[in-house]
């Protein structure tokens, strides 16, 4: 049986950042505004491993802010409210989110003695105009060294990026997507860019000098960089920004391509590739479609999109699952 595998996020807003990111309001997105304490984490541990199997993988993900620029003290007092929790066999790991321009072999020693075992980084581009553009305060070098040193001292390696960033194209996110690629990274988050309450990129919207991407804008330059991973056999994490109250109903949101379900959009058009070739059959027949079982609903289509689509074309569509296919992989039967 496959183990499943759980992180319990503790957010950690604002702390330690040395620059302001023109898109960045860490209290606003993660919709928490006071940064916890030894107490509070273990609070946070504790409601989650009592709704998680025993069985599965559970790790505790110290995210937002720059983990390794808050001052030694508190990291410690954070990684060792984590660490008891390994040490009884409760949780396998600790995951932290951090600047490239932030680790060095002294910070690496520190960590891997405090039971981390992962560290994210947020790359957000390997475009060094559009680092500058974002206010990243860092170069393209930065995560270039900072991954090298990551995966030489024995950590897993995650590397996030940000679609749609001011200076930003398609092609810029591609070529994104395949450095991550080529540095050997275990496993990335896509994050399409929001324009936030209270941030630099909403002067520069209202300014009318940055422009969103669209939903359907976003779900392309998205599915071609998801495309990339999933052939390379990188983890994604997640696709799109934690639906945080404030951005469900709206009083953090200016603009941009946030959806609750984005991941499913994006895996609904990812299918929608893959069965528009059967419109070339003949029209009028039943179908039925055998996809893999984890994979129905996204072939389904978000709303029934792509269910609907072949309904134009043929009289009856039924879709069906089969454990033995994997991935995207169909059977088409005519009836």
């Amino acid at each position: 049986m496959l183990q499943r595998h759980n992180i319990i996020p503790v957010f950690i807003p604002d702390l330690a950042c040395p620059h302001q990111c023109v898109f960045c309001n860490q209290k606003n997105i993660s919709g928490r505004k006071n940064i916890p304490d030894a107490d509070e984490v273990a609070s946070i541990i504790d409601t989650h491993l009592s709704t998680i199997s025993a069985e599965n993988h559970v790790e505790i993900g110290f995210f937002g802010g720059n983990f390794t620029g808050v001052e030694r003290a508190k990291q410690k007092e954070l990684l060792a409210a984590a660490g008891k929790y390994i040490r009884d066999g409760r949780i396998k790991s600790i995951r932290i989110s951090t600047r490239p321009d932030y680790i060095d072999d002294e910070v690496l020693c520190f960590l891997k003695e405090h039971f981390v075992s992962v560290i994210e980084l947020g790359a957000q581009s390997f475009d060094d105009n559009v680092l500058r553009l974002s206010g990243r305060g860092h170069q393209a070098q930065h995560t270039l060294t900072a991954t090298k040193s990551i995966k030489e001292h024995g950590f897993q390696l995650g590397l996030q990026m940000m679609v749609g960033l001011p200076g930003d194209t398609i092609d810029q996110s591609i070529l994104t997507a395949r450095k991550i690629v080529q540095l050997n990274a275990d496993n990335t988050r896509i994050y399409p860019v929001i324009v936030i309450k209270d941030t630099p990129l909403e002067k520069l919207f209202t300014e009318h000098k940055y422009r969103a991407l669209s939903i359907d804008e976003a779900v392309l330059w998205v599915k071609e960089v998801y495309k990339i991973f999933e052939e390379a056999g990188i983890d994604i994490l997640r696709v799109g920004l934690h639906p945080s109250e404030g951005l469900i109903n709206k009083d953090v949101y200016v603009a941009g391509p946030f959806h609750v379900s984005f991941r499913e959009l994006v895996l609904t058009e990812l299918w929608k590739d893959a069965l528009v070739s059967l419109l070339q059959c003949s029209e009028n027949k039943k179908l039925v479609i055998t996809v893999p079982e984890s994979e129905l609903n996204y072939a389904i289509g978000y709303g029934a999109s792509n269910k609907k689509m072949l309904q134009t074309h043929f009289s009856h569509i039924t879709f069906a699952t089969d454990t033995v296919l994997k991935g995207r992989n169909y059977h088409a039967h005519h009836c």
